[in-house]
């Protein structure tokens, strides 16, 4: 029997629904599984097939309008008309690598490293999340000298061979690598410890020390500071502290993985990291720093960078070119002059409030938590056992998606609506998300 992927399988669409789609639907699915393979996923039982965006909506081919409460792609905004300008002109003048001198890389990481802590001073720029963290992990080994990489156990990191290896969301059928290591979720809801940073410190030596036994040096812990995979997991703030102390203190490098907590999404900072109060040793990003374009970055102390960059040159083809920047340069300006963090906070804060009101008409919810617009929903059979109810949140997706919400599963037992929409999220679509999750889970039952 095939192997089931966490990440990609768990709300996905496959071959046996194939029979309740409408015609059109169908040859779009066929045509996909003849000329693309079978790698690819899609979402929900029932295919969306989507054709245009704007802000916080989107409408597929027959002209129905959906609220997106799951895209960090376009953070931002689906087709904000800042960023589609600043690369329309980028792109009417020149598009080209990092081995000519260009200002427009250069005012970027100015602007992007002065959002970090004072420590972090270097940037490298590739296209992707993978490319970031895949280089992230060379960092960590040239400056330990160690291999071992400690990921949580549900985290997704990247698609390349060396992020595959320390990324178990993406199932039994991706072997992690030798020198990887798991440790347990800082899951505040099913964790029963007096001080939960304590607990996740204690978690991580632990690992360390299992490496130790198998003669493996520790390099490094890579970890996405709200721990989206593992089930949305962004309290109590400042737990990460000990942790991070713990790495440092066995010779490794801690690395901040901030593709999904990171550009203001958390509102109570502009890094996830930041809401721990601590600082990374480097700090990878990608999909929101374009809201679309394809762009990534490392940002790094110098001396931690240095170990590999003294002695290895890196060159990345489309990294950094002036289009990719002009776009990312948008997104920060956007960020800045429409308030989005404290805009994120704000709302975010009064989406959580109503979302937690729900729990007194559904004992089907057993928590609900987050951080600005990054929410995890968690369902359960039942409250007093918290035991996890996967079922349930594959059907309130698709009925969620009946009522033109559209959104998904995390966690290790798919039982947790991960609710991240764009930035440009208003508190008018608060009714129509908590509306539909209140329907929802009445005609479920639940």
């Amino acid at each position: 029997m095939a192997t089931r992927s966490t990440i990609m399988d768990t709300n996905s669409f496959r071959a046996e629904h194939a029979d309740g789609l409408d015609a059109a639907t169908r040859q779009l699915t066929d045509k996909r599984s003849k000329v693309l393979g079978e790698s690819y996923r899609l979402f929900y039982r029932k295919p969306v097939h989507l054709v245009r965006g704007e802000g916080q909506y989107l409408w597929d081919a027959a002209g129905n309008k959906y609220l997106d409460v799951y895209n960090n792609v376009a953070s931002i905004g689906h087709c904000h008309p800042a960023v589609i300008e600043a690369v329309n002109q980028q792109m009417k003048m020149l598009n080209t690598h990092t081995r000519y001198l260009h200002e427009r890389i250069l005012d970027y990481t100015e602007e992007l490293l002065a959002t970090t802590p004072d420590a972090i001073d270097r940037a490298m720029y590739m296209c992707t999340g993978s490319e970031a963290n895949d280089l992230a992990i060379r960092v960590a080994r040239a400056f330990s000298g160690g291999t071992g990489i400690i990921v949580s156990q549900e985290a997704y990191h990247g698609t390349s061979d060396l992020t595959s290896g320390v990324s178990p969301a993406l199932g039994s059928g991706q072997p992690l690598a030798a020198t990887t290591r798991l440790v347990s979720p800082p899951d505040a809801y099913r964790v029963n410890a007096p001080d939960l940073g304590e607990w996740f410190a204690n978690e991580i030596q632990k690992q360390i020390d299992d490496m130790k036994a198998h003669g493996i040096k520790f390099a490094g812990f890579l970890a996405d500071s709200i721990f989206s995979s593992d089930g949305v997991l962004p309290n109590p703030r400042g737990f990460l502290q000990k942790a991070v102390d713990v790495v440092h203190a066995n010779g490794g490098i801690f690395i901040a993985d901030e593709v999904q907590p990171g550009f203001g999404r958390t509102g109570d900072a502009f890094w996830g990291f930041a809401r721990h109060g601590v600082v990374p040793d480097v700090v990878t990003t990608g999909k929101p720093m374009g809201n679309g374009i394809p762009v990534s970055g490392l940002l790094a102390k110098s001396d931690v960078l240095a170990a590999f960059s003294d002695d290895i040159p890196y060159f990345n083809t489309f990294g950094g070119n002036p289009v990719a920047m002009a776009a990312a340069q948008a997104v920060l300006t956007v960020i800045k002059e429409e308030g989005l963090q404290e805009h994120s906070r704000v709302v975010g804060a009064k989406l959580l409030a109503e979302l937690q009101k729900l729990m007194d008409r559904h004992e089907s919810i057993g928590d609900v938590r987050g951080a600005g617009l990054f929410i995890g929903f968690e369902l359960v059979q039942d409250r007093t056992s918290k035991t996890p109810d996967k079922a349930l949140a594959l059907d309130l997706t698709e009925k969620l998606r009946d009522h033109h919400v559209l959104t998904s599963v995390a966690g290790p037992h798919g039982n947790v609506l991960k609710l991240r929409p764009p930035l440009a999220f208003q508190e008018s679509d608060i009714d129509w998300l908590v509306g539909a999750l209140d329907k929802s889970l009445t005609e479920l039952g639940r």
